[in-house]
């Protein structure tokens, strides 16, 4: 909970470097993106978003031997941006993997799709 509490404050100040940070170097998921492909992605979105509002909602988390862990929660996203109409509003949901490094949990993996959308 606490990981994905920095992870939602970083989101929330469009701090891209400490999403990247908390992500492992090794990063893989099923869409064929890697670590940079999602900061990039980060980062393009933190431009275009003047103001952002993330409404959590963790479903579930398993830890495996306290070396692995999942989650799935859901993420309410709104916000102001440089758009035609000035303001979006999407709700997410995500599976996201994790392992422990030393002392860090990092985002090995992950699959998201809009709410009531296949995870991809």
């Amino acid at each position: 909970r606490a990981w994905v509490a920095s992870g939602i404050d970083a989101a929330k100040n469009k701090e891209h470097r400490e999403l990247a940070g908390m992500m492992s170097p090794s990063y893989a998921d099923a869409r064929g993106f890697d670590r940079n492909d999602i900061h990039s992605l980060l980062r393009a979105y933190f431009i275009r978003a003047n103001k952002i509002a993330l409404l959590p909602k963790i479903e579930e988390i398993t830890v495996y031997d306290d070396t692995a862990a999942k989650i799935v929660m859901t993420v309410g996203m709104a916000g102001t941006n440089i758009g035609a109409l000035g303001f979006s509003a999407d709700a997410y949901r995500f599976a996201l993997e994790l392992e422990k490094k030393a002392d860090d949990w990092q985002l090995i993996s992950a699959r998201w799709g809009e709410l009531g959308n296949e995870l991809r």
